[in-house]
């Protein structure tokens, strides 16, 4: 038996493949989400497997609560002033229920959003100066992408405490 194992053992470490050194092929590949305003609103939430890793939920159409038991429904179209109203009133059941969550205070609120040269400037009736990192950039993320497909507009925050930004989406 071991007669007939010797060929084997002695021609496998020889199986023709011959080691290379790394192959550079360029940067790593990026996906493109959804176009703004194309195909719907993006909204970032949180990830409940890691404590700040943002991921992109794309919302077809308005989507709005419609009481206090947990239930969603369908309007119209969004702009920036709409995404961050959906974003404030946190993931629907199907998204908590795909593990995503947010860190910002979640309800009804009222907001202003002004678009000018230098970016976007969001002002908000909660206190912002002591929102985690992962908050701020829900915030800064889904302001930016509501405005331009490439998520590098400059994001001013203006809250009841104070102002954060200018920011960029780190996403």
């Amino acid at each position: 038996m071991l007669g007939a194992l010797l060929p084997v053992l002695l021609l496998a470490p020889g199986c023709g493949i011959r080691a290379t050194d790394v192959v550079e092929a360029g940067e790593p590949a990026t996906v493109e989400v959804a176009p703004a305003d194309q195909l719907g609103t993006l909204l970032y939430f949180v990830s409940s497997s890691s404590a700040s890793r943002l991921m992109p939920v794309v919302r077809k159409s308005r989507t709005v609560q419609v009481g206090d038991n947990g239930a969603w429904e369908e309007a119209g179209s969004t702009g920036a002033p709409d995404a961050l109203l959906l974003l404030l009133l946190g993931p629907t059941r199907a998204e908590r229920d795909a593990g995503l969550r947010s860190e910002l205070p979640t309800g009804r609120r009222r907001l202003a959003v002004e678009l000018n040269a230098d970016g976007v400037r969001v002002t908000v009736d909660i206190p912002v100066t002591g929102l985690s990192q992962a908050a701020r950039q829900q915030l800064i993320c889904t302001a930016a992408r509501a405005r331009t497909a490439d998520r590098t507009e400059a994001v001013t925050v203006k809250g009841t405490d104070g102002v954060i930004g200018p920011a960029h989406c780190s996403v």
